[in-house]
């Protein structure tokens, strides 16, 4: 079997480049999956899925981030974050907001679908951990309420 090494190292490029943990691609009957996992002291990975073999490039470690309160609101899915509910519109919320439960406080786009995050208690926003238009990852932190 042939591997492709130079194309192997150029999505894993390009998911450093784009900030994607994976990327697939096809042709014919072959198809070449370069996927990472972000850890703050492993380096990053990348796996290729059958009928592709190949190991995985040394790359530095990322730097830890600062502690996250356990109430922090998390994503539940992956997909793209928006803090407006269109282009130009005012933020659903900003730190300082008082906000009750239920209340909108971002948008997670997920396959084309615009899925509403609410706040599950009220209280008042005291971080925002993302900017719109920001991809995030499953159990993400996106802000804390308190």
């Amino acid at each position: 079997m042939q591997v492709d090494t130079k194309l192997v190292r150029e999505l894993a490029e390009l998911l450093n480049d784009t900030g994607l943990s994976e990327i697939e691609v096809e042709d014919g009957d072959r198809k070449i999956k370069v996927a990472r996992t972000i850890n703050a002291v492993a380096a990053a990975p990348v796996t290729v899925a059958a009928p592709v073999a190949v190991a995985a490039p040394a790359a530095p470690a990322e730097a830890a981030a600062p502690a996250v309160p356990a109430n922090a609101v998390k994503s539940p899915m992956v997909g793209t974050a928006y803090l407006t509910p269109e282009p130009g519109a005012p933020a659903f919320v900003s730190v300082g907001d008082k906000v009750s439960a239920g209340d909108t406080l971002l948008i997670v786009e997920a396959m084309k679908v615009m899925n509403p995050i609410t706040a599950p208690n009220g209280g008042t926003v005291k971080a925002i951990f993302v900017e719109s238009g920001q991809p995030v990852e499953f159990d993400q932190p996106l802000m804390v309420i308190e």
